[in-house]
């Protein structure tokens, strides 16, 4: 109880001032975390070039995703047991620790594993952020911070392909890696410099190592099916039915675990909660969406259009836009208000209006139409995206705070994988479907993957069918993304409006906000887990 009260008082303590210099810390270290995949992307033709091993390309890519998805929730519960600070400032010499031995590797199989050392680093950094925002500011008054985030999101997503490819042509690939070594610095300098938070002292409890193993297995073996499944081994294949089956079976261990456990990686007490487990759902779905869309969106204007791939960051501005500017509104509102739950219903509205509206895109679609439809859909992402953290956090007591953050991230992360999978498997499906009927011959076989000079290179009915085969597979996938979003719209429906921590009584002498007691978040949690 004594330790609740000193985690719920700390939100009011620090001046303004430093707060804002602690959240542009934190702003750097999300950007690190962003920018890393863009901007390695962009340089894997000139890495696989350098050091050979084409038939494991995909690895360099899945060992970072794995490592961080798997160290997600290990994170979060290691913030909790021994204090926020220490363990974040961790995180972040291991990923720049990564980032160093990835650009000195020299050859494939040195380069996929320590990526996997950079994954591990990077999966403590997001829900890091999160964690610590959600212990310095109350809830009532984080959605002043959501523009940011949003804004750090767009200018990665614009920025990283960019950047990569200014990097790899003047300075060679492996300072794609080493960009990370003076970001990483100002952010370490600035959280050790600035970032205090109450002491804690260090739990004696045991780390939950049986239930940490089985979640890494099942996370693992959930990312490999998404990953693989439909490219690397058929779906039915009995690699894919293997994975789905140990996935299964760890995951039903690891929830028997924690059931047991002194100290549970995963607390399964929050999910009780109505409004989390609600909120985890919205952001797999969201998650689903945004990459999937993130995916096929500069595809259809490269193919169809006739972008180039150069520009492929700036194909989403519509979208990115759309998405900084409502969830910096949103923010506001919920600031000011206190009010929430209107935008989960109104984005998972336009959300599912977004993509249905996308799925009607054809060959004869113009640019302006399509940017119209990425805004509609960037600005359902806006009022989802940051929300979600916000009432899962709002949900929990203090404690809990960095499991909730992480498992937040978790569920977003698996949504993504998942998203890219079934979408990308339906769009590759009838990529190629429309090309065999349609006569495209040898370009069957690689017509999911052609670029502009390869497309240049086409005889005219081979390239309009190509073109048709792309807008098709384009139509099928966001109709699914879609269908599927429509769930999180039904979730959003059955959140419950629990007044957030902050939202407290103006001080009748000096007009300023009163700082919640410290039994408030206590009692705020109580509620939401009542619901």
């Amino acid at each position: 109880m004594t330790d609740l009260k000193k985690g719920a008082a700390a939100p009011a303590a620090p001046q303004a001032r430093s707060v804002r210099v602690v959240v542009l810390a934190l702003m750097i270290t999300m950007l690190l975390a962003m920018l890393d995949n863009l901007i390695v992307g962009t340089a894997m033709p000139t890495i696989v070039g350098d050091l050979g091993g084409m038939e494991h390309l995909s690895w360099v890519v899945t060992a970072y995703t794995l490592a961080t998805a798997a160290s997600t929730p290990i994170w979060g519960k290691l913030g909790d047991l021994y204090g926020r600070k220490g363990v974040f400032l961790t995180s972040i010499v291991i990923f720049l620790v990564g980032s160093v031995l990835s650009g000195m590797a020299q050859d494939m199989g040195q380069l996929i594993g320590f990526r996997a050392v950079q994954g591990l680093g990077a999966g403590g950094l997001m829900v890091g952020v999160m964690a610590i925002l959600g212990d310095l500011v109350p809830p009532r008054e984080r959605g002043k911070y959501q523009g940011m985030m949003a804004g750090v999101m767009a200018i990665a997503m614009i920025g990283g392909p960019l950047v990569g490819g200014v990097i790899t042509d003047h300075l060679g690939w492996r300072w794609t890696f080493y960009i990370n070594l003076p970001l990483g610095a100002v952010a370490l300098a600035m959280v050790t410099a600035v970032l205090h938070l109450p002491r804690k002292e260090r739990s004696t409890a045991r780390i939950d190592y049986l239930g940490a193993a089985l979640l890494t297995v099942g996370i693992t073996a959930i990312v490999l099916v998404t990953t693989w499944g439909g490219t690397e081994y058929a779906w039915g294949s009995a690699v894919i039915m293997e994975l789905i089956a140990l996935g299964v079976a760890s995951l039903v261990g690891f929830l028997f675990v924690e059931t047991k456990a002194a100290e549970p990686i995963m607390p399964l007490h929050i999910f009780r909660s109505r409004n989390f487990s609600l909120m985890s759902l919205i952001g797999f779905m969201a998650g689903f969406v945004m990459f999937g869309a993130v995916l096929f969106l500069p595809l259809f204007q490269q193919s169809v259009q006739g972008a180039t791939a150069t520009n492929s960051g700036l194909l989403l501005l519509p979208m990115l836009l759309s998405m900084m500017v409502v969830s910096l509104v949103a923010g506001r509102i919920t600031t000011s208000t206190g009010k929430y739950k209107i935008f989960p219903i109104v984005g998972s509205v336009l959300m599912v209006a977004g993509l249905f509206l996308l799925s009607t895109m054809d060959t004869g679609t113009t640019r302006l139409t399509s940017g119209v439809y990425m805004a509609v859909l960037g600005a359902g992402m806006g009022f989802l995206m940051q929300i979600t953290m916000l009432v899962a956090q709002n949900s929990v007591e203090l404690k809990d705070m960095g499991v909730a953050s992480s498992a937040t991230t978790l569920f977003r992360t698996l949504g993504s994988s998942f998203g890219v999978a079934i979408m990308g498997a339906l769009f590759t499906g009838r990529v190629q479907d429309e090309m065999g009927a349609r006569g495209g011959g040898a370009a069957t076989e690689r017509s999911a993957q052609l670029d502009d000079a390869s497309l240049a290179k086409l005889p005219d009915a081979v390239r309009d069918a190509y073109e048709y085969a792309v807008a098709s597979g384009t139509h099928i996938a966001f109709l699914v993304g879609g269908s599927v979003a429509v769930v999180a719209l039904v979730a959003a429906l059955f959140v419950k409006e629990v007044p957030l921590r902050g939202a407290t009584k103006p001080d009748a002498t000096s007009g300023e906000p009163e700082s919640a007691g410290p039994d408030a978040p206590r009692a705020a949690a109580k509620e939401s887990q009542t619901v």
